[in-house]
């Protein structure tokens, strides 16, 4: 006869009620994350009914004819065995809260997160999180305290994500790139996360880090045509004919200033700049504007405007008067684009309801995403994703060039951002130098959000 899987043929019911307790109230074993832990069924709430076995066990016994069982003994045949199934009690509860309490807390194993690669655009990558698969753990524990011979068991663990660097160590890791190229002139940078709103804002001048607060008014150039288009559909709506269709395409799509200046004027005849600004410094922008069309020897249709961007004494990008902007002013506003864009809310709308929506904002990002120079921020981020973007770069009377710009939304399976970035160079901002080091900024934000890829 068998109770609870455990021989107790030939013995008194004492003895049979010894060994089953020695059986089922004996450790059992765990092995997990290279320990080994003895646990004390008690401990788990498992209890055996002993007493409801062997009460079962004598039943069967006694239960049999008489005369077979004479005959048995008679002829001394052995019996047919008896099985008596296992009559126990676990607490659930207390199980789970053990492995949790007991295991879990002590041997599970955080993640470790990415680290920068110091004067590099990766990341090494960090350890996932090990943690104890407790629902599995739950059966295979109880097992273990219901079987006579198989008391020990493996336990199994879930591996978690690594964890991506901190803000903080992407911020120093772009500034390192700054500090290790060949560009030795002014940048600005601003960077948001448009998951968390997180953002990187640091300006740097000859390789040291400089106060970017206020920050620093650039030449807008080409950049400032993000603002008239979404001005245009703030004052006209999105009901357009053919000819504005093509003029608005031709502003963001290949940066004409012949259409732009059509699209000012549609804003309003002879003062669209105006308005343009009027509706920047609504959304709370203060270092951005717009004085003038586009057309060579265009009237400046007002004083020079005194920013907070253009009157630092310790820093000066010779930055145009007729068109100013700042990266974190164009960042914010790409920011409120995009969540107009998703949501149909943000500053954008709260700052001009009734005249812009989320269909509005998608298609002027929409325009933006025609904008395909394939380097600057678009040539650091793998073939096919999606960046809407305006470049500028402005060459002066001497066909040099002081200031390279651009700005843009970067879409990648890890999490979306948005980046502006400006430079001035006093002597000439040379592009084989400024370019190489727009796209490592932008690869090393990319690789940030999306370390299995990078």
């Amino acid at each position: 006869m068998t109770v609870g899987g455990v021989p107790i043929g030939g013995l008194s019911p004492s003895e049979a009620s010894q060994r089953l307790l020695e059986v089922y109230t004996s450790p059992v074993e765990i092995q997990y994350s290279d320990a080994t832990i003895h646990v004390d069924p008690a401990v788990v709430g498992f209890q055996p009914d002993v007493d409801s076995m062997l009460a079962a066990a004598d039943l069967t016994r006694t239960g049999r004819p008489f005369w077979g069982g004479f005959w048995d003994y008679i002829w001394n045949r052995t019996p047919a065995s008896a099985s008596i199934p296992l009559r126990a009690t676990l607490s659930e509860d207390r199980l789970r809260e053990y492995l949790t309490d007991e295991i879990a807390a002590r041997y599970d194993l955080p993640p470790s997160a990415a680290q920068p690669v110091p004067g590099g655009t990766t990341f090494t990558p960090g350890e996932p999180a090990q943690a104890l698969d407790v629902d599995r753990a739950t059966i295979l524990l109880g097992d273990a305290l219901r079987s006579p011979s198989t008391r020990s068991v493996a336990l199994t663990s879930v591996r978690g994500a690594s964890i991506r660097p901190t803000m903080p160590e992407l911020e120093i890791l772009l500034k390192q790139l700054v500090t290790v190229s060949d560009f030795d002139g002014l940048i600005g940078l601003y960077m948001v996360d448009l998951q968390t709103g997180q953002e990187i804002h640091f300006a740097m001048n000859a390789k040291q880090e400089i106060a970017a607060e206020p920050d620093i008014a650039f030449t807008a150039s080409s950049t400032i045509k993000i603002p008239i288009v979404l001005s245009y559909f703030i004052n006209r709506g999105t009901e357009i004919d053919a000819q504005t269709s093509t003029d608005l395409s031709r502003v963001l799509g290949q940066s004409d200033n012949t259409a732009t200046d059509r699209v000012l004027e549609r804003i309003e005849p002879n003062v669209g700049p105006l308005v343009v600004t009027r509706d920047i410094e609504t959304l709370g922008l203060d270092s951005t504007f717009i004085l003038g069309f586009f057309f060579p020897g265009a009237p400046k249709l007002g004083p020079d405007r005194e920013t907070p961007g253009n009157q630092r004494a310790d820093v000066f990008t010779d930055p145009d008067s007729y068109s100013q902007t700042t990266p974190a002013e164009m960042g914010i506003l790409l920011s409120d684009l995009y969540q107009c864009a998703q949501t149909g809310g943000g500053g954008l709308v709260a700052a001009f309801p009734g005249k812009l929506d989320a269909e509005a904002c998608q298609l002027v990002i929409d325009l933006m995403a025609q904008d395909k120079l394939g380097s600057l921020i678009q040539g650091g981020v793998p073939d096919g994703t999606l960046v809407p973007h305006k470049h500028g770069y402005v060459p002066d009377l001497d066909n040099i060039v002081h200031d390279i710009s651009d700005v843009g939304i970067v879409y990648s399976p890890g999490g979306n951002f948005a980046l502006a970035i400006y430079t001035y160079h006093p002597i000439q901002n040379i592009w084989d130098v400024t370019n190489p080091l727009f796209i490592r900024l932008t690869q090393a934000t990319y690789n940030y959000f999306n370390l299995a890829a990078q």
